[in-house]
């Protein structure tokens, strides 16, 4: 278990990136779900230690991880959302690279990891290609592969399937699917797809602050029967904004397709729909945005 308690970072610019954050995180797959700058990657950043928070504390099964940084990063495999690798090295010399640089001094015993990790994340193949040569899902695939040097007891993935073609982007889930089965695996990333096929439990983040954990199945059965939908012009748009809380908006066949948060038929022509995660989403951050502007 990973256990968050009154987490809280501010930077020198003044933004306030995390605020009085708790989070209890067990064993499987968690989902981290917010929006491009809701303090997703500054939470995982700290959890990894590459930063320190001003106040709080972060605890693995009872381990102080802000207390022992070298010894968090024994226990820790991360891919972070910008993954840099050398071009002109194969995926076979770079990962066996890694491994020193982890502590797997031993030759043989390198070989037989770096041959066991790039057989699981299914690149044992293309081992002797050079990674510039690599699609950007064999790239993060490659990535676990390196996160997964020294067997560690919790892995964090920060955006890992933005720009990721859908059938790479299946592979890579059914990769941490298989990695979430033993350890702690944090899924940070703003695509609610991501947490609805593979998350059992998960929070949203919004501005620094959660707004909702849980089960994702638990929070969309919160709003059965609350949300409603209707296809409008597009210039009506304001005037729903104004008069009813319009989750989400999206084009279909060139008008405006509407989901309403009510506990009733708004007006006539609206019909109900079964809510899905993207609904609970959406809810949040306009409830967050609302309060903050009252």
């Amino acid at each position: 278990m990973l256990t968050i308690r009154h987490l809280s970072k501010t930077y020198a610019n003044g933004v306030h990136a995390l605020r009085g954050i708790d989070l209890d995180i067990p064993q499987g797959m968690f989902g981290l779900l917010g929006p491009n700058g809701a303090g997703k990657s500054s939470l995982m950043r700290t959890i990894a230690t590459l930063q320190d928070p001003d106040q709080g504390s972060i605890e693995l099964d009872g381990t102080d991880l802000l207390a022992d940084k070298p010894a968090t990063r024994r226990l820790l495999g991360y891919l972070p959302q910008e993954f840099g690798v050398y071009p002109k090295v194969s995926a076979e010399a770079m990962l066996e690279h890694f491994a020193v640089l982890k502590g797997v001094t031993a030759r043989g015993e390198r070989r037989e990891l770096t041959e066991a990790l790039l057989r699981q994340v299914n690149l044992w193949d293309v081992r002797k290609r050079k990674l510039g040569s690599f699609s950007g899902g064999m790239r993060q695939r490659f990535g676990i592969a390196q996160a997964l040097i020294g067997s560690p007891k919790l892995v964090i993935v920060d955006e890992p399937t933005a720009g990721l073609d859908p059938e790479e982007r299946n592979r890579f889930l059914n990769l941490l699917a298989e990695i979430g089965e033993k350890v702690v695996v944090i899924l940070s990333t703003h695509i609610v797809a991501d947490v609805t096929d593979l998350c059992p439990r998960m929070a949203i983040i919004g501005q620094g602050q959660v707004l909702l954990t849980g089960e994702p199945r638990e929070a969309i059965r919160s709003l059965d029967g609350r949300v409603w939908r209707r296809t409008i012009d597009k210039a009506e748009l304001d005037n729903y904004r104004a008069r009813m809380t319009i989750l989400s908006t999206r084009l279909a066949g060139g008008r405006t397709l509407l989901h309403v948060l009510a506990d009733a038929p708004p007006e006539p022509g609206f019909e109900p729909v079964v809510p899905d995660l993207e609904d609970v989403y959406f809810g949040r951050l306009r409830a967050q945005a609302t309060a903050r502007a009252a």
